[in-house]
């Protein structure tokens, strides 16, 4: 976002009375996408976006960039749900699919967001981390991934790609992308608003009812209204319907070339780890290193942390990590920024539409939210005019996790759950462990993770 600052796109507040079929409240991107298939469907359609701060404020304009076909949420609870285990590889064949639709839309629309479709690498710096991983495949083939889309690399094949020097060996996911995050929202924005699409920044939505928002400085009559706040979502959702968990990133200034000689990633692929506090990152266009994870995980009373001020503690343990990915390499920290992801009870997605009172959303993507974005506004659209699709009957729409616990238990279970991943990591680590922590296994349980 910095470095589009002088060729960002700037819209109106919005201000008075309006009249529209669709009101959308969000400008990230479910909130531009669902504007995007409303405008496909029925070009005369009046459709207006109301954005809180500015377009991609929020996880859309500065996520880790992996456009992925991870969907939102365990796929055996999506299973349960309703639709058994058809259902949920439905839904993953689903993710698999928006990946190449959305770079197929990227083409055709003439949005340069530095996409390339390299794949996604997953390293394991632990025998226990490669159990997990050989573990997660064996749930990938079962819930629809073939073997040619989910390969089980050993430690050279791994190293081949990227140069790590503690890994054990890793997994290879043929579909995903990395994207520039704000790249792509503020394309989408362009390309809504030369379809007719009215958006408005600085204009928070007060309050949502049938057919009715309240903003600030004015109301709009509505005929179809879709909430796309994800994690914003606790005044218009309620505070308990998911919560905003806080997620930190750092780039790098740009790398020398005999520094990336020697660190390889000639394939562009996204990256993480099986660590239980996990790593995401890319190699970007400029040569540089975006990597995030988890610092400070959850405010008190679901604070959102504003414009996403980063504690430099934060800063100190994802550079560390990423020294010790690629020791000898001297990295300079150029950016460094938080934000937060919307997660339910136990971290399923959902897509919901109410015909009665008109009113919809998407929510819940739990750092999934690239293609889930694009999948959930889609899907919106296509219940609100009743189309009947292969998306319309996935398992996550009408799915309803439990509430969160009212504070202070919520925060004390949230830091809780990550205090035992992260014991679990370093007693791991340090004694080089060939079975997953128990301590680990009950927090994974504990917060509906395990498949």
């Amino acid at each position: 976002m910095a470095q589009l600052a002088d060729t960002r796109p700037s819209f109106p507040r919005f201000t008075g009375q309006e009249s529209v079929d669709v009101a959308i409240v969000g400008g990230g991107y479910t909130g531009l996408w669902a504007a995007y298939f409303a405008k496909k469907l029925e070009p005369s359609l009046s459709v207006a976006v109301f954005e809180a701060e500015q377009v991609g404020y929020g996880a859309s304009g500065r996520n880790g960039g992996w456009l992925s076909a991870m969907p939102p949420g365990n796929r055996a609870a999506f299973a349960r749900a309703g639709g058994g285990l058809e259902a949920s590889r439905a839904l993953q064949q689903e993710f698999v699919a928006g990946v190449d639709s959305v770079l197929d839309i990227l083409q055709a629309e003439g949005i340069d967001a530095d996409q390339h479709k390299g794949g996604a690498l997953v390293a394991a710096h632990t025998q226990a981390g490669l159990g997990r991983l050989v573990t997660r495949r064996d749930a990938d083939l079962k819930y629809g991934l073939t073997e040619d889309e989910i390969q089980l690399l050993d430690r050279d094949e791994f190293r081949s790609r990227i140069n790590i020097s503690t890994v054990h060996g890793g997994l290879f996911y043929k579909h995903c992308a990395r994207i520039h995050p704000a790249k792509l929202v503020y394309g989408l924005a362009d390309t809504l608003t030369s379809m007719g699409v009215r958006i408005y920044e600085g204009s928070p939505v007060d309050s949502v009812g049938s057919r009715t928002l309240t903003l600030a400085d004015g109301g709009v009559t509505a005929a179809r209204t879709f909430i796309c706040t994800e994690g914003y979502s606790g005044q218009l959702l309620g505070s308990r319907t998911l919560i905003p968990v806080n997620s930190s990133m750092i780039v790098t200034k740009p790398l020398p070339e005999e520094a990336w000689q020697q660190i390889g990633w000639d394939g562009l692929q996204c990256l993480s780890d099986s660590a239980h506090t996990f790593i995401y990152a890319q190699r970007t266009s400029d040569g540089r290193i975006a990597i995030g994870g988890r610092g400070v995980p959850y405010r008190f009373r679901s604070g959102t942390g504003g414009a996403g001020a980063t504690a430099q503690s934060t800063i100190d343990l994802i550079s560390h990590k990423l020294g010790s990915f690629f020791p000898g390499i001297p990295f300079e920290v150029d950016h460094a920024w938080s934000g937060v992801l919307g997660v339910t009870r136990d971290w399923n997605g959902g897509v919901h539409w109410d015909p009665a009172s008109g009113v919809g959303s998407s929510t819940g993507y739990a750092g999934h939210g690239v293609t889930s974005a694009y999948v959930g506004g889609r899907t919106l659209v296509e219940l609100a005019f009743e189309k009947e699709t292969e998306r319309t009957t996935l398992p996550w729409v009408g799915y309803r996790a439990r509430k969160w616990e009212p504070e202070p238990i919520r925060w004390l279970g949230v830091h809780a759950m990550y205090r035992l991943f992260g014991i679990a990591d370093q007693w791991e680590e340090r004694r080089s462990s060939s079975k997953t922590s128990l301590l680990a296994r009950f927090g994974s349980r504990l917060a509906g993770l395990h498949e």
